[in-house]
């Protein structure tokens, strides 16, 4: 392999054919990646810890055991990042809050512990809205990551350091987390895949909990088939956290490169036209991706679903109630330790009763039915929206928390189907445009088939954020 280009585009798979020819190694990835987070960062503050040191001994490790002929998986040699809600022993873990500053666990998560195992190299934490809920924020001990395609935007959160640093170019791959979004919103608004795979695939042992019922872990990559390569790594049964599903783990790259031809695909158009955060440029992107994909081969046809704001209303319900019995003590006993908007967020749970918790749960078995039972049983897969305009700028954020116009993932928080969220264009002011492609429960292998068919055509993913980025006032 060639190595006109430089380092940092290497994909995960390009990168891994370099390592096992020998034509790079692990150490040169890894001093590349530091060089540029060091020129990179300081305008785009994705990380609020990096761990040099462990990054490089991480690197010996993997081009030692490719030198003794051992393969240790897609993602060894690989550099990568967490967001600082994955516990990593020895290695300070804050939630980006004021309230666990100094907090340095002792056990790895199990996804960190995963991916050292599978010879990857963490470069350190990236940034997270305060325990992956209310943000971006200025009054928490680092400041909040800023969108690498314009700096006066934000990156949507939770997994805000995540989708900065990957769109910046510091790395291929960083994990996030989603409870209602956080994996996609970021995604979205930075330009990059992410997926929220289903619930229970990827474990959460040793993650900082939101909401046990909702969250999910997954990857922000460059590329679906980063995306599909990490997933291989992370997956799996884990008997630590009791959500963990006890299913085989497939070859999620096995149907990448195949043709659409053969899959039906819902369009769930009518579900998002009356919202009022709906762009032009959103419409138009959305209406042009559902023709792209019965291009490719699938039949493509627009479906119903139940109103968004059922879906809305039942994943606020169930997070904020469940967020505050996490954060109770500490909301009773240390309130001003919180920054402002994470407090807002959270004492919201105490207004909610156990009635309003058990019928939002009732809610939510009727929704999962409707769109496992009744579209997904006929369906392959669905196009759905994701956010449905561009990144807003930090000028619209003020002191009290607000809700983010036009986000549209909750709904497959609620139901735990798995979501991928996939650049489709930009917007007119030359900010990223996202859609969702959502399957079936455990059936992450055909949702990364239409991704990257529709990747391979587009050509979207291959675009950056141009460089040097200089930095602005918020």
């Amino acid at each position: 392999m060639s190595m006109s280009r430089p380092l940092n585009e290497l994909s995960i798979a390009e990168a891994g054919k370099a390592l096992r020819s020998g034509t790079v190694t692990a150490r040169a990835l890894t001093e590349d990646a530091l060089t540029r987070i060091a020129a990179v960062d300081p305008d785009v503050h994705a990380f609020v810890l990096i761990t040099a040191d462990r990054a490089l001994a991480d690197a010996d490790k993997a081009d030692a055991a490719f030198a003794s002929g051992t393969d240790l998986g897609p993602m060894q040699g690989i550099p990568y990042a967490l967001k600082d809600i994955y516990g990593t022993a020895g290695i300070r873990t804050t939630a980006h809050s004021n309230l666990l500053r100094d907090n340095v666990p002792k056990t790895d998560s199990t996804v960190a512990a995963k991916l050292a195992a599978g010879g990857g190299v963490l470069l350190g934490k990236v940034g997270t809205f305060e325990f992956a809920i209310g943000g971006p924020s200025f009054d928490l001990p680092f400041p909040p990551a800023r969108n690498p395609w314009n700096l006066d935007h934000f990156t949507g959160g939770s997994s805000s350091g995540s989708a900065a640093a990957v769109a910046a170019g510091m790395m291929r791959m960083a994990m996030g987390s989603d409870t209602g979004g956080s994996i996609r919103g970021p995604a979205a608004f930075c330009g990059t895949v992410g997926l929220k795979p289903t619930y229970g695939r990827v474990s959460r042992y040793g993650v900082l909990p939101l909401a046990y019922s909702l969250d999910h872990c997954g990857p922000l990559s460059w590329s679906v088939e980063d995306t599909a390569l990490t997933m291989q790594v992370i997956s799996g049964y884990d008997p630590l956290d009791p959500a963990s599903a006890n299913v085989p783990v497939p070859d999620f790259s096995a149907a990448m490169g195949q043709d659409l031809t053969g899959l039906k695909i819902g369009y769930t158009r009518k579900f998002y036209l009356e919202n009022p955060f709906l762009t032009a440029d959103a419409t138009k992107a959305l209406d042009a991706t559902a023709q792209q994909l019965a291009a490719l081969g699938a039949s493509v046809d627009e479906v119903d679903m139940p109103a968004f704001e059922q879906f809305d209303a039942c994943c606020r319900v169930i997070m904020f109630s469940e967020a505050y019995a996490i954060h109770e003590a500490d909301i009773k006993n240390r309130p001003h330790a919180y920054g402002r908007y994470a407090y807002q967020h959270l004492i919201s749970g105490a207004v909610l009763s156990a009635a309003d918790y058990v019928q939002a749960q009732r809610l939510r078995r009727e929704l999962t039915a409707a769109v496992n039972q009744d579209l997904l049983a006929t369906f392959d897969a669905l196009l759905a929206p994701n956010a449905l305009g561009t990144a807003a700028p930090f000028s619209d954020f003020g002191p009290d928390a607000g809700r983010w116009g036009g986000m549209m993932t909750g709904p497959f928080n609620v139901t735990g189907n798995p979501a991928l969220a996939l650049p489709i264009g930009f917007g007119a002011d030359g900010l990223p445009l996202s859609a969702q492609i959502v399957g079936r429960p455990f059936d992450e292998p055909t949702v990364l088939r239409i991704g990257a068919a529709y990747e391979a055509v587009a050509g979207i993913t291959q675009q950056r954020p141009q460089r040097p980025l200089q930095a602005k006032a918020a």
